[in-house]
């Protein structure tokens, strides 16, 4: 019997063991489902902070991956602690704090007429909210939504620069 009773003692550790390494996690299924939305975030934070990276910009690689991975931890953590009633306070508090670091990537210059900085403080701003749909479930939308602002960074953006480029060319031949 005391065989028995140490082994059981042994086990009901492990269970105590295995329940803080999950930390709130209530089982393996559980945490399969946060490694998948948390690494699917990085993943579509990459694919617009690549984009970034490649035209030189202050926010690039990193920092999108950043922004979506913390977006959808911020959402991942009280759908997973049973805290769904706070979720509207967590989407308004991440939208709030994203906004600051978007105006604080926004520059006006005091010579000129014009404000650098917009189109970087809407990219994080867009990737914060991949990050918080994938956090709360929606892949397949921020799929989606990860290709549109893809295709508007990237596809736009050249129309955008070939555009200014003529309107350069034909103000300095006036």
């Amino acid at each position: 019997m005391g065989d028995g009773m140490a082994a059981r003692v042994m086990l009901r550790g492990m269970d105590l063991l295995l329940n803080e390494l999950l930390g709130g996690l209530g089982n393996w299924h559980d945490l399969g489902r946060v490694l998948i939305r948390l690494v699917a975030s990085a993943g579509l934070g990459a694919v617009v902070g690549f984009q970034r990276e490649r035209l030189g910009k202050p926010a690039g690689l990193r920092t999108h991956m950043l922004v979506a991975v913390g977006s959808a931890l911020f959402i991942v953590v009280p759908i997973e602690l049973h805290m769904s009633s706070s979720l509207p306070n967590v989407l308004q508090g991440v939208s709030t704090g994203i906004g600051f670091i978007g105006a604080g990537a926004i520059l006006k210059l005091r010579d000129e007429h014009e404000i650098h900085g917009l189109t970087t403080a809407a990219s994080v701003w867009m990737t914060a909210a991949i990050g918080l749909a994938v956090g709360l479930g929606g892949l397949g939308i921020a799929i989606v939504a990860t290709l549109l602002m893809w295709l508007i960074l990237s596809v736009l953006g050249r129309i955008e620069r070939r555009v200014e480029g003529r309107d350069n060319l034909s103000n300095s031949t006036r």
